[in-house]
């Protein structure tokens, strides 16, 4: 599995914009597309919530292959 550190200058990040941000999709749309199939766990747990707020601490996983660590 890939892991990949993102460092956030915010409060939070939006799920949707971390997998942008993070270059994990290429587009929001992408983003909308892989989170609404169930393919996104979010400590863990399948998230369906585009808007999730992700602080640092929280990690996403894509599909068991890609993983982001806010920081």
């Amino acid at each position: 599995m890939e892991k990949e550190t993102v460092q956030i200058r915010t409060e939070f990040i939006k799920l949707q914009d971390l997998l942008k941000f993070a270059g994990a999709v290429e587009t929001g749309g992408d983003a909308k597309l892989i989170i609404q199939e169930g393919r996104v766990k979010v400590n863990g747990e399948t998230c369906t919530m585009r808007g999730k707020k992700m602080r640092p601490g929280d990690v996403a996983c894509i599909d068991d292959e890609l993983e982001l660590t806010v920081q």
